[in-house]
């Protein structure tokens, strides 16, 4: 899926930029497919992506927190929700 990818670069062209290419990675919280011979081969990620990304793999690994989710998500649709007040209500 390219859709979250905002560059692609060729590696010879990280290669000379790796510093600026991090530094905007970092500043605009892009993510860079790096290419070698046309070919896609890394992508380039904020350390924090990268650590989000991981957490959502592993909550869609658990078939427990699914199926909650998807309890969640019926009961949304339902109507079964309370509102703020009621939430809080001692």
């Amino acid at each position: 899926v390219m859709a979250d990818i905002d560059k692609i670069l060729p590696v010879t062209q990280v290669k000379r930029n790796l510093l600026k290419i991090i530094t905007d990675i970092v500043n605009d919280e892009s993510t860079i497919s790096v290419t070698k011979n046309g070919e896609p081969v890394s992508v380039m990620m904020t350390h924090q992506r990268y650590e989000a990304l991981l957490e959502t793999i592993e909550v869609l690994a658990d078939k427990n927190v699914l199926v909650s989710l998807a309890r969640s998500s019926n009961d949304f649709k339902a109507g079964r929700v309370y509102n703020e007040d009621e939430v809080w209500k001692d």
